[in-house]
């Protein structure tokens, strides 16, 4: 084989070369920008869902104070019920 014949299969080894190279980075390339995009939208449900639940750390706060403004409820009524109780008692006893 003549030298000029070992040149242009080289560079015809090296043209398929950078042909496969250049398919294999747009595929890999396709692929980025499908990933980058299932990332955007795993993203963008995902961060209503971390605004929504930002503040659960309250709810055992929440149900403490509960039960307090519930005693605090139960009082008023027995107080009312009580006073209620007099007053009817008095129409009672004045009515006689």
């Amino acid at each position: 084989m003549s030298n000029d014949a070992a040149w242009w299969i080289t560079l015809g080894v090296g043209l398929v070369v950078a042909i496969v190279a250049v398919v294999l980075l747009q595929i890999f390339l396709n692929k980025v920008r499908r990933v980058e995009q299932g990332a955007l939208a795993i993203w963008n449900s995902a961060t209503p869902v971390a605004r929504n639940t930002a503040t659960t750390w309250m709810l055992t706060q929440t149900t403490v104070r509960l039960d307090k403004l519930t005693e605090e409820a139960l009082k008023h009524d027995a107080l009312l019920t009580s006073v209620q109780g007099a007053v009817d008692a008095d129409a009672v006893e004045g009515g006689s």
